[in-house]
């Protein structure tokens, strides 16, 4: 009987079995070298994909966060988006080991165009009647409270010492909904 073909390396192929090594092994140990041997291929076959290490994570960063954004639901006001957004956005962080690091030391993608993903990412809240402006700078306070969270959260030791102090889990909403308040009566 003959052996069946490795099935072809593609760019959605390189990220799952990245994501599986970042799961397995945290982020410290995800390597290029490790993700071929996984593969199958040698390294330089990874580079006909992607640039480098940092291009990678950027893509795993990208798909975390449209798996945020992809979660939330349909909403009648900018600040149930917001608030649905948030949460999406920390169990989008918990979902992956170290999710919440990698996206933090992410870079965009160098074809990447600002103002066009600007306007992806404005497009729900302008549907809600925010201008661009204001949607992409309540996403990125959103984004960057949830983000410092996220990573308290999964650092195992700074989590326990800060659950010491305070209801840690439960500080969560309270944080997100004052946030979200606060843009409102800037708005009101």
């Amino acid at each position: 009987m003959a052996s069946r073909a490795a099935p072809a390396l593609d760019v959605d192929r390189l990220v799952a079995a990245a994501f599986a090594l970042l799961d397995e092994d945290g982020l410290d140990a995800l390597s290029m070298r490790r993700l071929a041997a996984r593969l199958g291929v040698q390294a330089p076959a990874i580079y006909w994909h992607v640039a480098d290490k940092a291009a990678l994570l950027g893509m795993m960063a990208g798909r975390i966060y449209a798996d945020a954004y992809g979660a939330v639901e349909r909403a009648e006001d900018w600040r149930d988006w917001l608030r649905q957004f948030g949460r999406a956005l920390r169990r989008s962080y918990a979902a992956q080991r170290d999710g919440a690091r990698l996206c933090a030391m992410a870079r965009p993608a160098a074809e990447a165009d600002p103002l066009r993903q600007a306007a992806r990412i404005a497009a729900p809240l302008e549907a809600l009647g925010l201008e661009r402006g204001q949607a992409l700078s309540m996403q990125a306070a959103v984004i960057s409270f949830t983000l410092g969270w996220a990573a308290f959260e999964a650092n195992g030791p700074m989590h326990s010492f800060l659950d010491q102090m305070l209801d840690f889990e439960g500080s969560f909403e309270p944080g997100l909904d004052a946030l979200v308040r606060g843009f409102a009566a800037d708005e009101g």
